[in-house]
């Protein structure tokens, strides 16, 4: 038995986002059947290959699952698919990104008469708009999303990471849906109907970007490989052996990153205080630390990185993560066993403590039934603090309260996605050291302007919250958080491990408050890491997952993707293991200690390339803007400065449509084109030919003509690109919200729909101490003498200390 055996899930068609889903059940003991056609789900083809043949994509979004095989020509195939799903708790489906030959089955008529039943639609961009059926690939979806044009060389192309990461998103925010839908159907709701739009689940780690161009304006553009604004350094470095990743963001690190070189002259010039103000000195500041980097090695600079608390850390080859031992001991790197072939894979990522998920699997062969532990009812929920304040009517997280004691992005992401729900959030902090996304400046200047109530990555993850502040050093400001914690259901914060319980609130004092509570760390690494203290942000996190080393050609050094990619990442996995964790918590009155390491939410980027080296022992193909299967697959200039369209030909039909639309209609004919192995041979000269056609056209013009003939492609938008895209516009993505200090601004909506509306945004995010009495009064009673004291003794507030004002105080 594990937390999701009651569970059966049934999957249809062929889709990476649904198909990761699936398997985050299947990781929690849920029964899921996978229904393939005879010849099996396509991504069964998927590269990179083991040497038995097997798709390393596949199994790593498989396992554990059981492959039902029905053939839609057969008579019967429309009733054994329905009565499959009529006998399931949560179905989904995958069908309009690939129908995989499913049989035509009425999932209204299913639903009306199976009203507990959770169903879970996958499409690329949702059913309305201007981008409603559109031909994609998880590349040109990327493209769209804003995930592209930043990264690569300063002159072009972007480049372009490997397949399936719009998968990985997606099916994390598909799991929060339905996980959210089971937990809520636990307290005698129906079930739920959710719509998912891949492309806008791949916004995620484009929000940040989105909002820093709508307060900053169009400052954004491509500065090179692993560069990247508003930030330097953030990049990855050469050592004398091997590469380490730099993120040196606030002045502390900086001035710690210049003196470790010894080059204090450089770290205490007031002209490079922000990293704003470094990016206008790249090539002068490089020149100066990158030959020091070089006199020792990646694991040497780690080390005394860690001593001066900065955020380094060596950049890793696949062989390595597969040989990590710490990984393997905590479950990121777990065995898998499919056919013949024994080898390795990433585990899942939310680990539990109480009640951990599986450790690996077996992959099911076509029409392998797998067994599994599984009871077919729910118990009902136990009593929990909560329990009264839940309305079966309302959101699925409606009656839930979380203590968000998270700063910055990862955190504040996942605690805004439970606060989109229908969670109450009180998001903590102190007036002395509040969330450093408000803005890590303290010089009068900015504290006195209010600037810290203006920054718009910090409105954009804590909306939907209530805000107190207190100074949890003191022992009053300790006594008031504890007094919250003991009636709330979840716990959040991604401090470094020992912050919380250096202050009097680790799990060992917080079980004993509250037994029921569900507390999440989300530190970098780990709490029984040996690198538990290292200090980290997202760029951190993608620097350490070893997905740098499977970006860029052959030769390139490894190549980061994104200023913070991990963040968004680590949030989302965050959020679905809290629910998990709940719904145990709901069954048994039961909380637990959830220990995310965040690094380790990078791996699944690079789960296949782990399993082909724990197999066939060899380096994965770089393969730059190319594909291992589509071809042609890459980024082409187009008509104007700096604009560029992802394209790709997934099948030979594709193939012919765009040979005829460049004006190669010789080429559609050719008959040793017709496979990508014959059109691999020419490839160079197929890719002239198409940039030939797209330096004619605006890149807009180009998507809508190859589009208009059903070929994948996607124009390469930068993030305040999306601010203004018709797709989003017309699916009211962007939702406007008033807010003291900025007034009406923007805010994104979740990708997962009830409806044909997003879920409407409730309050725009706190300032400082904004329900200090609501709270403080209204919940835990106190008086308003009582709450003027704690004010004069700085345990409350609502105004940041200055670093002067700090000073003072200590």
């Amino acid at each position: 038995m594990r937390v999701l055996s009651r569970l059966r899930i049934v999957e249809i068609g062929s889709s990476a986002a649904t198909s990761y889903c699936a398997r985050l059940f299947a990781d929690f003991g849920a029964d899921v059947q996978k229904i393939e056609p005879p010849a099996g789900d396509p991504i069964r083809c998927s590269a990179p290959l083991t040497r038995g043949g097997h798709s390393a994509w596949f199994a790593s979004l498989n396992y554990n699952k059981s492959s039902t095989v029905i053939d839609s020509a057969e008579p019967d195939a429309i009733t054994r698919l329905t009565a499959m799903i009529e006998n399931c708790d949560i179905l989904l489906d995958g069908r309009d990104v690939d129908p995989a030959d499913c049989p035509a089955i009425d999932i209204r008529a299913i639903r009306q008469r199976c009203p507990g039943l959770i169903y879970l639609e996958a499409s690329w961009f949702g059913h309305e708009g201007p981008y409603a059926g559109f031909s994609a690939t998880d590349s040109t979806v990327r493209a769209l999303a804003g995930l592209i044009k930043l990264v690569g060389p300063v002159e072009g192309p972007p480049l372009l990471a490997p397949d399936f990461q719009t998968g990985i998103l997606a099916g994390l925010w598909g799991f929060i849906a339905a996980a959210s839908s089971a937990f809520a159907r636990m307290h005698g709701g129906a079930g739920r109907s959710w719509s998912l739009s891949i492309f806008e689940s791949s916004l995620a780690p484009s929000e940040y970007l989105m909002f820093e161009a709508l307060q900053r304006g169009d400052l954004m553009h491509r500065s090179g490989i692993n560069r990247f604004w508003p930030n330097f350094p953030v990049g990855i470095y050469e050592t004398s052996n091997g590469w380490i990743g730099v993120s040196a963001i606030t002045p502390a690190q900086w001035r710690a990153f210049c003196h470790m070189l010894d080059l204090p002259k450089l770290g205490n010039d007031p002209a490079l205080f922000l990293g704003v103000d470094r990016l206008q000195h790249v090539e002068l500041i490089e020149r100066q630390f990158v030959p020091r980097l070089k006199t020792r090695t990646a694991q040497e600079w780690f080390a005394e990185g860690l001593k001066r608390k900065i955020p380094i850390v060596p950049v890793p080859e696949i062989s390595d993560l597969r040989q990590d031992a710490e990984k393997k001991e905590r479950g990121a790197i777990v065995p898998v066993v499919f056919g013949e072939e024994e080898g390795l894979t990433v585990g899942s990522m939310q680990r539990l403590t109480l009640t951990p998920p599986r450790r690996g699997g077996r992959v099911p062969a076509l029409g392998e039934e797998q067994p599994v532990a599984n009871i077919r009812r729910y118990v009902t929920g136990a009593a929990s603090a909560s329990s009264g304040r839940i309305n079966v009517a309302g959101p699925p997280l409606d009656g839930i309260r979380v203590i968000d004691f998270s700063m910055g992005w990862a955190g504040p992401l996942c605690t805004r996605t439970l606060a989109d729900l229908g969670a109450d959030v009180i998001k903590i902090e102190a007036i002395q050291y509040p969330d450093w996304w408000r803005g890590v400046d303290r010089r009068a200047a900015y504290v006195d302007g209010r600037m810290y109530e203006k920054t718009a990555r910090f409105c954009m993850v804590n909306r939907n919250k209530r805000g107190i502040t207190l100074d949890l050093t003191r022992p009053q400001g300790l006594a008031l958080a504890k007094r919250l914690l003991a009636g709330a259901d979840i716990a959040v914060n991604n401090y470094s491990v020992d912050v919380l319980p250096r202050l009097g609130l680790g799990y060992d004092v917080l079980r004993t408050l509250n037994p029921r509570l569900v507390v999440m760390s989300m530190s970098a690494f780990g709490s029984n890491s040996v690198y538990c203290n290292c200090r980290a942000y997202g760029s951190t996190l993608e620097q350490g997952s070893g997905l740098p080393s499977v970006i860029g050609h052959p030769g390139d050094p490894p190549v980061m993707s994104h200023i913070a990619f991990g963040d968004a990442v680590g949030g989302l996995n965050g959020c679905a293991a809290v629910l998990v964790a709940l719904i145990h918590a709901r069954t048994t009155g039961q909380g637990q200690f959830i220990d995310l390491a965040q690094i380790e939410c990078m791996m699944p980027f690079v789960a296949p390339w782990i399993t082909v080296d724990s197999i066939n022992h060899v380096p994965p193909i770089r393969y730059g803007n190319r594909h291992p299967q589509f071809v042609p697959h890459g980024c082409f200039r187009c008509a104007g400065e700096d604009d560029w369209i992802v394209i790709a030909a997934t099948d030979v039909d594709m193939w012919q449509r765009l040979a005829t639309l460049i004006g190669r209609p010789d080429w559609a004919a050719d008959p040793s084109l017709k496979s990508a192995e014959g059109r691999r041979v020419i490839e160079n000269v197929i890719e002239s030919g198409i940039e030939g056609w797209t330096l004619t056209r605006d890149a807009n013009q180009a998507m809508l003509e190859l589009q208009a003939a059903r070929i994948a492609a996607g124009v390469a938008r930068l993030p305040i690109d999306l601010l203004k895209d018709p797709h989003l516009s017309s699916r009211g993505f962007l939702q406007a919200v008033e807010r003291e200090f900025i007034g009406l601004h923007p805010q994104p909506s979740m990708p997962i729909r009830e409806g044909k509306e997003p879920y409407a945004i409730r309050a725009a995010a706190p300032t400082l101490g904004q329900h200090n009495a609501e709270i403080l009064s209204g919940l835990l009673g106190l008086s308003d003498d009582e709450l003027a004291q704690l004010q004069r003794e700085g345990i409350i507030g609502t105004a940041m200390l200055s670093e002067d004002e700090l000073t003072r105080a200590r």
